[in-house]
Order: C-alpha cells, then structure tokens, then sequence
C-alpha cells in the first residue's frame, strides 16, 4: 500500500506532532481519524512475528505491535509512529486470520455461545526513540448461533481476513451477545486508551484552548 495522508476531520483533538499511523487496516484509520488528528499512513513491509512457545498473549500482541512500529520509525524519524496489532483468545490459544471457509466455520463454533478475549498490543514510538507500549482486553460474548448461520456468513467472505474470523463492526455484529470492556478495541484500536497516551507525547491536544472556552 504506498503511503497516504489522512486529512483532520471535525474531532474535538488536532495533531501536535508529525502521526504516522503503521497499519493499512481502515478500521484503525477511522478509529483514529475520528479523533479529529492528521496523520500520514505508512504499514511498513514487516512481517508479523509468529507466537513462541509458552508466551503470554498479551506479551505476543506487544511484541508483535513493535516489530510493525520500529521499520516505519525508521522511515519517518521526525514522527510518533502509532502501529497496534489485535489478536483473539479462546482458552489461551490465539486464533489467528482463517486459512479458508471451512477454518472460519470451524474457529466460529469454537467460539459460538463462548466468551473469549480480544487483546490489542500498541506500540507508540517517539522521534527521541522511545517506545510506548501497551495492552488492552476486552471479554466479547457470543451468541450461540447454529452452524448453518455461521457457514452463511463465512460464506460472504467478510471472516477470512479477521483474527478469529470475524468483524464486530461488520456484518458479523449479530454474533456478539456482550462486551465488556473497550468496543473500539475489538474494532482494532483502544481508543481511549491511545489517545491518553497521545496526549501524554505531547503528540495530540484538544481543539479548543480552555481561554477559547466561554
């Protein structure tokens, strides 16, 4: 994906420093772009690290939200660089993006009638080489939707490029029952959380100045 530039939209927070967000996914970018900040969008060409044996999730999700953000830091040495990566946990296995179809069906009747936990690793690295990092968990409960419904939906394609095989922005919303915790960060990016962080950079500030104020 060659390099783009997300305009500030009307949010109520305006970009202090030069953003680059490092993920081609749309999600992030409107997550983000909904703040009101410009950024430039630069996903790297990074592989994503594999999980080693024994290792935590969320210390998997950490590790591999660094990998994606130091090659376009790199890149982009005047910048906070901003690069996440979500994965989706059932009985401490990752499910990672199905392999076909049938593996979606498959990891969705895993998950049917089951709560499971959605973890996003965040990595914000600075132009002074800092890293920020940071997890959250949200627990997502799921409908116990038959297999005939979970095949009609793999069946639209929308599964076979999600971590667990599903988008709960998407048109997989009617499979989450409940979720506890951050709604953005089973979209993909912790909002709130992110922009505390941005804040604390010194990377993000609000639009208004409290003098504007009445």
């Amino acid at each position: 994906m060659p390099h783009s530039t997300q305009a500030a939209g009307p949010g109520a927070f305006r970009t202090l420093r030069p953003l680059v967000l490092a993920s081609a996914s749309p999600r992030r970018r409107e997550l983000l772009a909904s703040l009101g900040l410009d950024f430039r969008i630069d996903p790297g060409s990074a592989e994503e690290p594999r999980p080693e044996p024994g290792e935590a999730p969320a210390d998997y999700a950490l590790r591999a939200a660094k990998a994606k953000a130091l090659p376009v830091a790199a890149a982009h040495d005047a910048a906070v660089v901003l690069a996440a990566d979500t994965i989706v946990i059932l009985d401490q296995d990752i499910l990672g993006k199905p392999r076909d179809e049938a593996h979606a069906v498959d990891m969705l009747v895993r998950l049917a009638g089951r709560t499971h936990q959605v973890v996003t690793g965040c990595c914000l690295r600075t132009p002074e080489g800092v890293s920020k990092l940071f997890a959250v968990s949200s627990d997502v409960t799921m409908r116990r939707s038959t297999r005939a419904e979970l095949a009609a939906y793999a069946a639209t394609g929308e599964p076979l490029d999600k971590a667990g095989a599903y988008a709960i922005q998407g048109l997989g919303g009617f499979l989450v029952r409940r979720v506890e915790g951050s709604y953005t960060n089973v979209v993909g990016l912790p909002l709130s959380r992110v922009l505390e962080r941005l804040l604390e950079l010194g990377a993000a500030g609000p639009r208004r100045n409290t003098e504007d104020l009445p």
